[in-house]
């Protein structure tokens, strides 16, 4: 590759929305002011209903000071006691540290309907002027004349439970262990409150973003759902998220334009809507949303009928980046079947997935499924051992270590013992049930705090398909390579997955343009080979996109046709891209 052109921080620009967005609490105050004066009432409610982690400290004092309201109503202190709502969930939180199951609570059970009353009441009795009713759920009590939502991402979420800023909703625990929080927040509070905000975005007059301490964002529900609206027209791409880890590489950092000061850069979650942000720039206003709102709001037209029609409002295809380039072993893992994890953790579908290799070192390796004759008991017992500290676990007494290079593609359905190995670049193309690893060994390591990271045999002993060794795995998970077509300057291959994972890949080399069609379903692709390309619509639907190496973009279904060719640094070149979609 000729530079580091990979784009850390895509948007969508959405015309004609110049003064539909604001910075900074002085032009937000301005707005919601304004706003407020244009209804001409003597008493008017402005609802901010919330996502659970937005740093309440310095929206409501910047909303008291600026809007000097004559009553704060706080949602909060209709809450079930904190005993209560932990009793109501209980089963859905569990002792384990990771694993939960998944809640079906409706946000209404997290609150008294006696309190309701009572601040209704108070709203109800308050005199002239402005009443601002405030928190997670706010809109339960009162829907207001003015509605605004106050947004942010999951992984900044994340980010402030690991700093010990926020716990979760409903509890006094921001000085709990991580995994535990981020455990009650991915099975209960995501969960309950993002049913509840879907059934608000529609209706919503603004629009906060409060990813960036002391820099919020508003825009209009107008400008929000405009953007909306565009992006399902057109490809896009995420906003990505680098993180390190144990065994986190050194490739990213190149590649990406990383910060080199940082140890290392594990992960990188480069399309899992549920996890990433979108961004928009209204104007000169870049505002960041969770991708998940657009999973909500435009399911259909994102997804397509048929892909919806199975998953729901759920992005099923997850793009990730996993390096261990200079680094270490993946941990040696196994994911649930679908029956498992349906009947354990309430999740319909299950973590399939494959490793396509972007990058390799010589000594590149892949651990996958299991040497021919092994007895199940002694291997558990070896791995049990291994836990208490007794004797390292030699993993390739068990399992096969296959060589890799550059552009295998390794095919990992549920109950496949498997790992990446160090000095490997992994695309992870998979489904996107998010925290359904079984970890068996993590090679003697302790997590990036000092920890040692979660191992689950229980778990592990239940799930792993004894039957996929060498030989199997030989069949169907290596090299799986067919040749699907070709034309002048073009092949496409399809590499993948094995049948019993619902995503498809397809492989193309190409040094002319390639003719593509989402054919009324998402479609997922990246440039795994090349500086340069240029997404178009033939019929000139949406405005050339470009994309550079190693970066994933989205196709929406209703895209229709488009094309995909070599462009800038790239021209006249043989480049190559993997798209992945859902089987019909």
């Amino acid at each position: 590759m000729t530079g580091v052109s990979y784009d850390r921080e895509p948007a969508i620009a959405v015309p004609g929305t110049e003064r539909e967005a604001w910075e900074g609490w002085a032009d937000i105050v301005s707005e919601l002011k304004g706003r407020v004066a244009s209804l001409g009432r003597e008493k008017t409610i402005l609802v901010v209903d919330c996502y659970p982690g937005v740093r309440d400290g310095e929206i409501l004092p910047a909303l008291e000071k600026g809007l000097e309201p004559s009553l704060v109503v706080m949602a909060a202190e209709a809450n079930r006691s904190r005993e209560a709502v932990f009793g109501m969930i209980a089963g859905n939180v569990t002792d384990d540290r990771v694993f939960g199951v998944l809640s079906c609570h409706r946000i209404e059970s997290f609150f008294d309907p006696g309190s309701i009353a009572r601040l209704r009441a108070s709203i109800g009795s308050a005199g002239k002027g402005l009443v601002l009713v405030y928190g997670v759920g706010a809109s339960l009590i009162e829907r207001g004349d003015i509605l605004v939502y106050a947004d942010l991402a999951r992984w900044e979420i994340q980010q402030r439970m690991r700093r010990g800023e926020v716990g979760n909703w409903c509890a006094d625990n921001r000085d709990e262990e991580f995994l535990r929080k981020y455990k009650r927040a991915f099975f209960v509070d995501w969960r309950v409150v993002d049913r509840h905000k879907a059934s608000l975005l529609a209706g919503i007059e603004y629009l906060l973003d409060t990813n960036l301490r002391d820099l919020p964002k508003l825009a209009t529900g107008r400008a929000l759902f405009g953007g909306l609206a565009l992006a399902v027209t057109r490809p896009f791409r995420l906003v990505p998220f680098f993180d390190p880890g144990p065994w986190g590489g050194q490739w990213m950092k190149k590649v990406c334009g990383l910060d080199p000061e940082t140890v290392n850069y594990a992960w990188c979650f480069d399309c899992v809507p549920e996890e990433n942000s979108l961004c928009f720039l209204f104007g000169k206003v870049r505002v960041e949303i969770p991708a998940m709102d657009l999973v909500l709001c435009r399911p259909v037209d994102l997804l397509g009928d048929r892909v919806h029609a199975r998953f729901g409002a759920e992005f099923p295809i997850r793009f990730d980046f996993l390096d261990t380039m200079g680094g270490g072993n993946l941990s040696l893992q196994v994911h649930p079947l679908t029956e498992y994890i349906q009947g354990s953790f309430g999740m319909h579908y299950t973590q399939d997935e494959s490793y396509y290799m972007l990058d390799a070192g010589p000594d590149a390796a892949v651990y996958l499924g299991l040497k021919e004759g092994i007895d199940p008991g002694e291997m558990f017992r070896d791995l049990e051992a291994a836990q208490t500290g007794t004797a390292p676990f030699d993993a390739e007494k068990y399992v096969n270590r296959w060589p890799a290079k550059k552009h295998d593609h390794f095919l990992i359905p549920g109950g496949t013992i498997h790992c990446s190995g160090r000095n490997a670049m992994v695309l992870e193309i998979s489904a996107t049930p998010f925290i359904f690893t079984f970890k068996l060994w993590d090679w003697g390591r302790l997590g990036l705090d000092g920890k040692p990271r979660p191992i689950h045999l229980d778990h592990g002993r239940r799930s792993i398909q004894w039957d996929r060794d060498t030989g199997w795995v030989r069949r169907n998970l290596i090299g799986r390579v067919e040749r699907m077509g070709e034309g002048e300057g073009w092949v496409e291959e399809r590499t993948g997955l094995h049948e019993r994972e619902f995503i498809e890949t397809r492989r193309h080399w190409f040094s002319r343009t390639v003719s593509h069609d989402s054919s009324g379903g998402v479609n997922v692709l990246n440039l795994i080979e090349g500086d340069e390309a240029v997404v178009e619509s033939p019929t000139g639907a949406f405005e050339p996109f470009i994309v550079h190496y190693a970066e994933t973009f989205v196709v929406p279904a209703g895209v229709g046709a488009y094309t995909v060719s070599p462009h800038g640094p790239s021209a006249g070149k043989t480049i190559g891209t993997i798209k992945a979609f859902v089987r019909t």
